[in-house]
């Protein structure tokens, strides 16, 4: 049966997310909005990816970079309504928690926590492979997963400690290694060594097109942290014109950049040379490029820096990782250690140790192809529900009047339609380990819910189910809609309100008649024993007729 009091209608009419927009500074302008999704995107995508993507559809790989920036571009200005409208700190994760309820957040939660780890493994991945390279500068002679599981070991702890400055040195790492390809690129275009006639990709057959799907779907864990600049919109200034503008400016700067990059890099480097003596595709494409454009000195520089990059963007991979958790358990979805934090560094450091020890387990058992895929796929699958949480909002606000955007995507509602059939298309061009990666998020995060979140979470109605009933039974869901208001106007809690709780309902409800004295009018017609009093019932009669009026 579904509630009628005050604490199981939650969420409805005037309720507010959190009362966070007004306690934030607003200190972060638009060119800061452009830096950290730059900082945040830049990383495994150009140092790793390329090889991978070369290996499904050769010299095209760079039009696999395009078509997935194309298809994040829903997502991400969908992400910038839903995070004006929802200035707090989760992410992701809070938006979907709150659209659609509890057990789809802790699916999206869980799901979003595996993304950023496996994105953050990734990055490990690179680390050891340009690692590979330098130690034979350096005479030492350790293995590409001691590399890999020594510095996640060191990036764990180094997250725990809580240091502050860690964070400050990725811009610069970033900005550093961005100058770096770039003049390569421009190195070898001077020096006759790029051949474009590489980079043409082949499109011919309806299994070129799917291979390119599928490529597409592979690459798209390159823009992952593009929107991350969400998750502090409640610091941004003008965030209805600084929050979609610099995530549209990164976003574009960072597809021209791999576009050019990889297109010069397939130009460059042998087709063979992809690949290892045991025909896999190598880890360190950057690292060849280099080599063949500037020699084995700049070889060495390029590896350098991409072990840096890669160091920095697993940092921030672990500590955005942590935070899903940290965030599920403070909604009561997870355990309470997971928001345990520590009492001498602040750190939520359960939560950053399981993360560590995941990534270890991702690792030692899954191979690097299935590592970028499954990132991908988790954050497709964030993608589509970013999508869809606007259009449900969009026809849920008049129940949820907390939803108030400061920006609203364009194109309602073709955008949201077009990036939900592109996210689930490359879903499919993915194949079964993207089904396996969500179908698993999902059962976990349902069992987690089952057996623990519900127990500790409040029931309220969640705009989805507003959704789902203003589909099937309109009626209902206003009744449900003037319920609410009765509740939330009921100040004294004895489930009635005076006159002036009752011009306070209705006007919430949307339902003035425009004539001075009517709503004391319909107050007193449902007012049947004239005690300056009415009840429920006599509530939903006044409303009902001053609707049907207005109508």
């Amino acid at each position: 049966m579904r509630p009628e009091g005050p604490q199981g209608l939650a969420g409805i009419v005037l309720t507010p997310i959190e009362a966070v927009s007004t306690t934030l500074e607003r200190r972060l302008g638009f060119f800061s909005v452009v830096i950290i999704s730059l900082s945040a995107m830049i990383g495994s995508g150009l140092f790793v990816l390329p090889s991978l993507a070369f290996e499904m559809v050769g010299g095209g790989a760079w039009l696999a970079y395009v078509l997935a920036a194309l298809v994040v571009i829903p997502g991400a200005l969908n992400k910038s309504e839903l995070a004006s409208a929802m200035p707090t700190s989760g992410g992701s994760y809070i938006y979907i928690e709150r659209v659609f309820g509890p057990m789809y957040g802790t699916m999206t939660g869980l799901a979003l926590w595996a993304s950023f780890l496996l994105k953050a493994a990734f990055a490990l991945i690179g680390f050891s492979a340009y690692l590979m390279f330098v130690q034979s500068y350096l005479g030492t002679d350790i293995t590409d997963i001691q590399a890999a599981l020594g510095m996640l070991v060191l990036i764990t702890m180094i997250n725990v400690l809580g240091l502050k400055r860690i964070k400050s040195v990725q811009t610069p790492v970033v900005t550093i290694s961005i100058l770096m390809l770039l003049i390569l690129t421009l190195w070898a275009i001077m020096s006759g060594e790029a051949d474009y006639s590489r980079s043409t990709p082949t499109l011919e057959t309806r299994e070129d097109w799917m291979t390119m799907g599928e490529a597409a779907s592979l690459v798209l864990v390159s823009y992952a942290g593009v929107t991350k600049v969400a998750a502090i919109g409640g610091e941004i200034k003008n965030p209805g014109k600084n929050l979609p503008g610099g995530i549209m400016t990164s976003l574009v700067i960072g597809m021209v950049l791999y576009a050019t990059l990889v297109a010069t890099m397939t130009a460059v480097i042998p087709p063979e040379a992809f690949f290892d003596s045991h025909g896999h595709p190598i880890e360190d494409p950057v690292r060849v490029f280099a080599e063949i454009v500037g020699g084995s000195s700049v070889a060495v520089f390029a590896a350098v820096v991409a072990i840096l990059t890669m160091t920095s963007m697993a940092l921030a991979g672990i500590l955005a990782a942590s935070r899903y958790l940290f965030a599920m358990s403070r909604d009561n979805l997870l355990p309470d250690s997971f928001y345990d934090v520590h009492h001498k560094y602040a750190t939520p450091h359960f939560a950053i140790i399981v993360t560590g020890l995941a990534m270890a387990l991702a690792l030692v058992t899954i191979d690097v192809h299935a590592v970028a895929e499954f990132a991908s796929g988790f954050q497709i699958m964030a993608y589509v529900l970013m999508c869809m949480s606007v259009l449900i909002m969009r026809k849920a606000t008049k129940s949820h009047a907390w939803y108030q955007p400061e920006y609203r995507a364009p194109l309602h509602p073709f955008l949201q339609v077009f990036g939900i059939i592109t996210g689930v298309s490359l879903l499919y061009f993915m194949g079964i380990e993207a089904v396996i990666g969500a179908g698993t998020a999902m059962a976990i995060g349902f069992i987690i819910y089952t057996g623990y979140g519900s127990r500790h979470t409040s029931y309220r109605i969640s705009p989805w189910e507003t959704y789902k009933l203003m589909a099937t039974d309109p009626a209902e869901a206003e009744k449900i809609r003037r319920t609410a208001a009765f509740y939330a106007a009921d100040t004294w809690n004895n489930e009635m309100l005076t006159l002036r709780e009752f011009e306070s309902a209705v006007q919430a409800l949307g339902l003035e008649t425009g004539e001075q004295g009517r709503t004391h009018t319909f107050f007193q017609a449902a007012d049947e024993n004239s005690d300056g009093l009415i009840r429920l019932e006599e509530f939903l009669q006044a409303t009902g007729s001053m609707a049907a009026q207005q109508q």
